[in-house]
């Protein structure tokens, strides 16, 4: 035995050269960084996108601004006094109106008069009125005679380029001719006038004798004349004509108001000028305030009232519950104490401006109920101002004879607060609410920009999801990991997270195109597949449980869930061909119908129903994957402890096994959350993407994410719109981020508790 130890050799120690020890550490270190190196600039990457997106968002709340340009003295201030100052789209060329029927063209930079013309007023005839059309339609203007006859004025820019220079050429048009049109036919002088000029037709408003007169005038093109003839309609009003200060027609020859300066608005129907109905009648003031000035709002739509106090109110077009149409107070702006003298509205959108009779101008934006500028322009009392069409430009004009040109700067008016996420009075609307229609046809709509709609329909599409997701994996994960053979395991897991790496277009163009039909088809045999696959589930445990011990010994234990799959499938094939049985003999034949008529539901075919199925088979892989991961990691020390001391598998599942793997299971709920409401193409392709607030589970919703995606591409560069959508990307960043950080938090503080077990 001694010799067999003494021949038995030890085994050589191995020996690592010196430079294989280093290569070995310099590998160690170069993964180490490398580590680190891919989780900071995963941090970077992050707060980089956080940056950007903050970076795009800003510019929307930086409030407007005035800046002072230049001011001179009034041009031909000889002329007479200002009437009217409008200005062209490029800030290079203003026209000064005056009471003598002189119309001034002049440089707005410095003031150079470039051409002075009269209007075509006939001799002995004196100009007793004046009005402005629509700013918008090629800045026509109307003069009231003395005479009952009246004359309309276009001022018209027209653009060359010599040199390669830009040279504005200003000039005057006269789109009913030349020759005054008799409006009053007895000869009395024209009061007060209001005019509309329409492609085939326009329409005058007067007030003279006592009396309010509507002339409309179309033209009439004839085969044989090179110039269109006009034909009239006469008509006389029925309303009272005392103290009537203001007459104002919207574009569409429609509506009529008449402002009177105590303060009582009389809205009359026109659109059959050959019999005018008067609507409503009604105070718009507090008592004891007068109106001091008017002016549509862009669209026509609203009235902007400036009043003795210095405010100005909105007064809209609604339709009542009996259909009837009627002006309604729907906001107010508080300008100054002093009266309100000037209103300018914004010709391209839903902002104006005001200055009171101290020279204090405030500019506003009506749907974000938004004061963007308030600043003193002068020390003189304004005599008359303009907005440049494009709304960066203000000229005033002030009682001590100088002319003020500003710059203004106010890129992102639409946005604030309340249009974000508070419910907003919409013109037209008949009360306020929560709407997101970023854009129309028209020039004059109003956009309407709230994300609350599209929140709520976040989270809606993500809770739909969850409620079919979550129990489906969770339990799934719970049976595979703890009861399930380990042969069936092999094949069950790998194939559940494969379904993990289908794309999500095609979940979404099945949902969208398959399956909501489908549903819409069988609706019955949904809700009767509900009850039927519980019922057939614990019919087939209850005959699991009585097989004969023979037959239950042959099959191998935790492969009892592969018998399951024809109950399954022989419930879903019984529930649907009951669908229509059942339909006919509870339902009157349609269960959609039903639900309208008896319970007030509506029904669309793609709704959140249809989301949540699909995108909840999204989200299964992924929480399902990594809670199985969680509880099949459960030490076995712990499982073997449990049942060894006597516990129930299901005992030792419920309150050993899943408190252990808690941490990982709520891990997997919150991504499985976060996938969710990031989810895209599925919401798009199965909602219908309308932005509707409903929390019926039959109606469709729209998306943050649906909806960058559909916008962004259409949306114009560092416009409202571009950058709304941006700050819609924000919104669900910090949204995710602050989620994932709380399950963070909860999932260490979970692991702490349960780590000692």
């Amino acid at each position: 035995m001694s010799e067999i130890n003494k021949n038995t050799k030890k085994p050589a120690s191995i020996q690592i050269s010196p430079a294989y020890e280093q290569w070995r550490l310099l590998k160690d270190k170069l993964a180490r960084y490398g580590v680190v190196a891919g989780g900071l600039g995963v941090i970077v990457a992050i707060v980089l996108i956080f940056f950007y997106l903050l970076y795009v968002v800003y510019p929307l709340f930086i409030s407007a601004s005035v800046e002072p340009v230049d001011h001179y003295a009034a041009p031909e201030q000889a002329l007479g006094k200002t009437i009217l100052l409008e200005m062209e789209e490029q800030n290079e060329v203003a026209a000064r109106f005056t009471e003598s029927g002189q119309v001034v063209f002049f440089e707005v930079a410095t003031g150079k008069v470039l051409l002075t013309q009269a209007v075509a007023i006939p001799e002995g005839v004196k100009i007793t009125s004046f009005s402005q059309g629509s700013p918008i339609n090629e800045g026509a203007v109307i003069y009231g005679l003395s005479d009952g006859r009246a004359i309309v004025v276009k001022h018209q820019y027209k653009a060359t380029y010599p040199d390669n220079k830009r040279l504005i050429t200003p000039s005057l048009k006269y789109p009913l001719g030349e020759t005054p049109l008799v409006i009053d036919t007895t000869g009395a002088a024209l009061e007060k006038i209001a005019v509309k000029i329409g492609s085939d037709a326009s329409t005058v408003i007067v007030k003279s004798a006592g009396k309010i007169r509507l002339v409309n005038f179309t033209k009439e093109q004839s085969l044989f004349a090179d110039e269109a003839a006009l034909t009239r309609i006469d008509a006389v009003l029925e309303v009272s004509a005392d103290n009537v200060e203001t007459i104002l027609v919207d574009k569409d020859e429609a509506n009529l108001y008449l402002l009177s300066a105590d303060g009582r608005l009389s809205y009359i129907d026109i659109s059959n000028k050959n019999s005018p109905l008067l609507r409503q009648e009604q105070n718009v003031v507090t008592a004891g305030q007068r109106i001091t000035s008017v002016s549509f709002l862009n669209g026509d739509l609203s009235l902007l009232i400036g009043d003795s106090s210095g405010q100005v109110s909105q007064w809209s077009m609604i339709r009542d519950k009996l259909n009837h149409r009627t002006m309604e107070k729907i906001r107010v702006f508080k300008v100054s104490d002093k009266a309100v003298v000037a209103i300018n509205a914004e010709q391209r959108r839903k902002g104006f401006m005001a200055i009171d009779a101290d020279g204090v101008l405030g500019i506003y934006h009506s749907t974000a109920e938004r004061q963007l500028i308030k600043q003193q322009i002068g020390q003189a009392q304004p005599v008359a101002a303009v907005l440049s069409p494009r709304a960066n430009g203000l000229l005033v004009e002030l009682t001590d004879g100088q002319m003020h040109f500003w710059r203004v700067d106010n890129e992102h008016p639409e946005v604030s607060i309340k249009s974000l996420w508070q419910e907003v009075w919409y013109e037209s609307y008949p009360k306020p609410d929560y709407i997101w229609q970023s854009s129309s046809a028209s020039n004059d709509f109003e956009p309407k920009y709230s994300l609350t709609p599209l929140v709520f329909g976040t989270l809606k599409a993500a809770f739909y999801a969850m409620w079919v997701a979550i129990p489906l994996a969770l339990m799934g994960a719970i049976y595979t990991a703890y009861f399930m053979a380990p042969g069936m395991r092999i094949y069950v897991k790998p194939t559940i997270e494969i379904m993990g790496a289908l794309p999500t277009v095609i979940l979404g163009f099945l949902a969208g195109l398959w399956l909501a039909p489908f549903m819409e088809a069988h609706l019955g045999g949904v809700f009767a597949l509900l009850m039927i696959l519980p019922l057939g589930v614990m019919l087939f445990a209850y005959a699991w449980l009585h097989l004969p011990k023979k037959l239950a010994q042959k099959i191998p234990e935790g492969w009892g869930a592969a018998f399951l799959i024809p109950v399954i499938l022989l419930s879903g094939w019984f529930a649907f061909s009951v669908s229509v049985p059942l339909e006919t003999w509870l339902f009157n034949g349609s269960l959609r119908d039903w639900f309208k008529s008896s319970l007030g539901i509506g029904y669309d075919q793609r709704n959140a129903l249809v989301v949540g199925i699909a995108m909840g088979f999204a989200v299964i892989p992924t929480i399902f994957s990594i809670a199985e991961d969680a509880i099949f990691s459960v030490p076995k020390h712990l499982t073997v402890g449990s049942l060894a001391l006597g516990a129930t598998p299901w005992q030792t599942m419920s309150r050993v096994v899943l408190l252990t793997a808690s941490p990982g299971i709520f891990s997997a709920v919150m991504i499985g959350f976060g996938r969710a409401v990031g989810e895209t193409m599925i919401v798009l392709m199965a909602t219908g993407n309308t932005p509707v607030m409903d929390l019926s589970v039959f109606q469709g919703l729209r998306t943050l994410a649906a909806n960058i995606a559909v916008e962004m591409p259409e949306s114009e560069v560092d416009s409202t719109h571009y950058r709304i959508l941006f700050l819609a990307a924000l919104v669900l960043f910090v949204f995710t981020f602050i989620f994932n950080t709380l399950a963070e938090v909860i999932r260490q503080r979970l692991r702490e508790k349960y780590s000692s077990l």
